[in-house]
């Protein structure tokens, strides 16, 4: 049934398109303006797709978005699914495994974080470098199917570690701070508590969030170069004595947007002139 569905939204897709995308772009939590660097853009809202579902979340547009980033054909995902919301594992992952199905070889993800790791504030960019999924969901539990990858995927180098290298040279140039962190998945929807806070500082973590670590399973599952960007929206619960919010969330966001949109826009033409893509 997976597969049935993966065939039908990919098959719907390249009949819209002219050129298969190399790079799949997921936007978090208001990052979905990132939209505004992609040129000779179609918009094909996710009811349209077959068996795509409709986002819920503020912040979370809900649409696809085929078109070129500095010579490169993306599809960029404006908005993603959450296991909070109810949705089973297999359809939060059915967009990343559909762009794979049309094309991509490359996928960044983005999200809003808390920020567990002291030197973090609000406004800061961080490439992903690995993960600790404490969500207790994982979109590999059931059959295998074989025809996306291997049983027991390997996740050692889970954000490509030359992508990620990339990322912070571009930064660099461009004099944009980017950090480097492990990035904490839990299942949500209530902000952690502070004691949470400090058990997930204890255990390595240095940001949290709700999202991202189910598309990186199956993204690594199905092959792909996978790199994450986060946007520290928030210091995490307990670090300092104000109340959460998803407005302030996506306030922030946006107006980190500036040096987010510059390093992934300029990457995106590194690996294109690397001829990678």
């Amino acid at each position: 049934m997976a597969m049935t569905k993966i065939l039908e939204a990919s098959q719907f897709i390249l009949s819209k398109i002219s050129k298969k995308p190399k790079v799949g772009i997921v936007l978090g939590s208001g990052l979905g303006i990132y939209i505004d660097q992609i040129q000779d853009k179609m918009i094909i809202p996710y009811q349209e797709i077959p068996h795509f579902k409709r986002t819920s979340v503020e912040g979370h547009s809900g649409a696809l978005i085929i078109g070129e980033v500095n010579g490169v054909t993306v599809a960029a995902l404006q908005g993603r699914l959450h296991a909070y919301e109810g949705y089973a594992m297999e359809d939060i992952v059915l967009p990343v495994r559909t762009l794979a199905a049309i094309g991509i070889e490359y996928l960044f993800l983005t999200n809003a974080s808390g920020g567990i790791n002291a030197e973090f504030h609000p406004g800061d960019l961080v490439a992903i470098s690995d993960h600790i999924n404490l969500s207790g969901r994982n979109p590999l539990v059931g059959p295998n199917i074989a025809e996306l990858g291997p049983r027991f995927p390997d996740m050692g180098n889970a954000y490509d570690s030359e992508v990620r290298e990339l990322l912070h040279s571009v930064a660099q140039r461009h004099h944009v701070d980017i950090k480097s962190g492990v990035y904490c998945s839990v299942l949500g929807p209530t902000y952690e508590t502070p004691a949470e806070i400090r058990m997930l500082r204890t255990i390595g973590a240095d940001l949290v969030g709700m999202s991202t670590v189910p598309e990186v399973i199956a993204a690594n599952h199905l092959g792909l170069k996978v790199a994450g960007v986060a946007c520290i929206t928030n210091y995490a619960a307990g670090i300092k004595q104000e109340k959460l919010n998803h407005a302030d969330v996506k306030k922030v966001a946006e107006k980190a947007m500036v040096g987010f949109a510059t390093v992934l826009t300029e990457t995106i033409g590194e690996l294109n002139r690397m001829g990678k893509v």
